[in-house]
């Protein structure tokens, strides 16, 4: 996991001080080495913060090509960057990576190179041939990047909180943050300062100080697999088994495993020689450690269980929340964090986990109520679920609109102009008429990016790379083409043709046949209700006596009484409070 920053513009190298003060305060993304540079012409500065995996003795970004004067700095992994190399006629020696080729890619056929590239990433490319400063997110954004003007200037960075130390930027408090606690599409809670979308290509014309976005690849845009379920699953299976083992490292990793079923897959195909989950005594109900052991031994990996308590969480919230840079809604967070800290006081330098196969393939509850009602899910035994489902029970005898029933479900506060509505509305027309691809867009305008985010963030912060190998391209498309009927034929057992790939690589019945979904899922709401109740309260009212008008709605809502098991608002408002109390974010505010 690397990191990245820079300015573009006509006085950039003025401001070489500047970028490398950028650089080196999120130096923790990168730990073996933070350089920058600036480009022939002067008009562009970058930095990068290495991450080595691979060839501990390769030199750190930014990277150079001197034929054309191109300069880049580059964050992630592009896993076929051989075989594009081979492709495209572009030479590579054994030790040089895919930063290299990347270079050598962009120099021959410009931003054109984006197409063929398969993998995770955020870059900077500067060109002075052109006078251009590029910047360009993966398909999914599983990389950070954020960019903001002024005074003709660009400036950009891997951590939000970068961009605040290079300029003011006020705190905003979008109603989407209330809505479904998070920013939704590019915004972020600075002024000024916004998210490169996904599968987005930025141009910035340093003399002209003009700028344009591109949109470089569209999901939506697949046509749909019409071959029978044999057909799919086969093709299913040969590409989850050749793309999965191509993320896994040259060298020791840890992977994720909650004992569900998306993490036990890739254990079976990835043998990581280490796996992490996570377990909170007493919490019967969120315990899967009994079948990850199942799952280690099977494999022969070394399990790692992590116990963190309601005492570790008031002790790592001030760092976690630095880490995330804002507030956003993920019910794993704290989960999440305990384990990247524990593969990191291991030794490790890469974690893997199992995101993508619950949005693209109906693995959530939410999904399957929209498909089939709220009756049909809760009379397949989800009983734990009859809170959600109420969200849609108060309308007997009226058919809720699909997108109506999806912002039910996913809100989590007021949404009084219907922006999440509209939002998952526009979403859900662009898949012409099928519900469960409709669902799977609705869930990449709302829940992903949090959920992708918080990977990244938590990771770097403990430099760690994050890999989630069922986001390869080519099985995110087959899995998004599929019909319903080869994702979810029942409403307790989503993820159909994923199951079935499951039961032929000899996976446990407990994984396959399982028809709960627990993930790393933590008690925090319950702590905040219970033994960490008075705590919470004071922090939040610190947090009240100096916020800005903005974000007291946001804070005083985890004053309120708790809804239930599913009501996070008093951990977003405490969340939002830690935050807050952050030296750098109130001197932004």
């Amino acid at each position: 996991m690397c990191g990245i920053a820079g300015l573009a513009g006509a006085d950039a190298v003025r401001h070489e001080h500047t970028v490398g003060a950028m650089g080196a305060s999120q130096s923790h993304r990168g730990p073996d080495g933070t350089m920058h540079a600036a480009a022939s012409d002067g008009r562009a500065v970058l930095t990068m913060n290495t991450l080595l995996i691979v060839d501990l003795q390769a030199m750190p970004g930014p990277y150079l090509d001197r034929g054309t004067g191109i300069l880049l700095s580059f964050n992630g992994e592009i896993y076929n960057y051989r075989q594009q190399a081979a492709a495209w006629g572009i030479p590579l020696g054994d030790r040089e990576s895919d930063s290299h080729f990347l270079l050598r890619a962009w120099a021959k056929i410009g931003p054109s190179c984006l197409d063929g590239l398969d993998g995770m990433f955020a870059l900077a490319v500067y060109d002075p041939r052109a006078g251009k400063l590029f910047l360009a997110r993966d398909r999914l954004g599983e990389k950070p990047l954020y960019w903001r003007l002024d005074g003709g200037r660009l400036a950009f960075a891997s951590e939000v909180t970068t961009l605040t130390g290079y300029g003011p930027a006020p705190l905003v408090l979008r109603p989407e943050v209330l809505a479904i606690e998070t920013p939704t599409g590019v915004d972020t809670p600075f002024q000024g300062i916004q998210l490169l979308a996904p599968a987005t290509l930025l141009s910035f014309d340093v003399a002209t100080g003009s700028l344009d976005q591109h949109v470089y690849w569209r999901l939506e845009d697949r046509q749909p697999f019409t071959g029978t379920y044999r057909e799919a699953l086969a093709k299913y299976s040969v590409i989850l088994a050749e793309q999965v083992p191509l993320r896994a490292p040259a060298c020791d990793f840890a992977l994720l495993l909650s004992g569900g079923l998306d993490s036990s897959v890739l254990a079976y195909l990835m043998r990581p020689p280490v796996c992490v989950t996570v377990r909170y005594p007493g919490q019967d109900r969120l315990d899967e450690s009994k079948i990850a052991a199942t799952i280690a031994r099977d494999i022969g990996a070394e399990l790692v269980v992590v116990e963190p308590d309601h005492i570790d969480f008031t002790k790592v919230l001030p760092h976690m929340m630095s880490a995330l840079d804002y507030p956003m809604g993920n019910a794993s967070v704290f989960s999440e964090y305990m384990a990247y800290r524990k593969i990191s006081d291991l030794g490790l330098k890469v974690a893997v986990g199992g995101l993508g196969p619950d949005e693209f393939l109906m693995g959530y509850v939410r999904q399957a109520l929209v498909l089939f009602g709220p009756d049909a899910v809760l009379a397949a035994g989800m009983d734990a679920y009859k809170p959600l489902a109420a969200k849609l029970l108060h309308t007997a005898g009226e058919d809720l609109d699909p997108a109506e029933a999806v912002t039910r479900l996913v809100l989590r506060g007021p949404d009084p102009d219907r922006r999440i509505h509209d939002l998952i509305e526009g979403a859900m027309e662009k898949a012409d008429g099928d519900l469960s691809r409709a669902l799977t867009l609705a869930d990449l305008a709302t829940a992903w990016r949090p959920l992708v985010m918080t990977s990244d963030k938590l990771a770097s912060a403990y430099a760690l790379e994050r890999r989630s190998p069922f986001l390869a391209r080519d099985l995110v498309e087959l899995s998004y083409r599929l019909p319903q009927a080869h994702k979810i034929c029942h409403p307790a057992e989503g993820k159909r043709i994923l199951r079935d790939a499951a039961k032929a690589l000899g996976l446990p019945r407990e994984v396959w046949g399982s028809r709960d979904k627990l993930g790393f899922a933590s008690p925090v709401p319950f702590w905040l209700n219970g033994k960490l109740a008075g705590w919470a309260d004071a922090q939040i009212h610190t947090a009240l006596t100096e916020a800005p008008s903005a974000m007291r709605p946001l804070l005083e809502g985890g004053l309120k009484k708790p809804g239930g098991w599913f009501d996070r608002t008093r951990m977003q408002a405490l969340m939002a409070a830690a935050w807050f109390c952050d030296l750098t974010v109130r001197a932004a505010a």
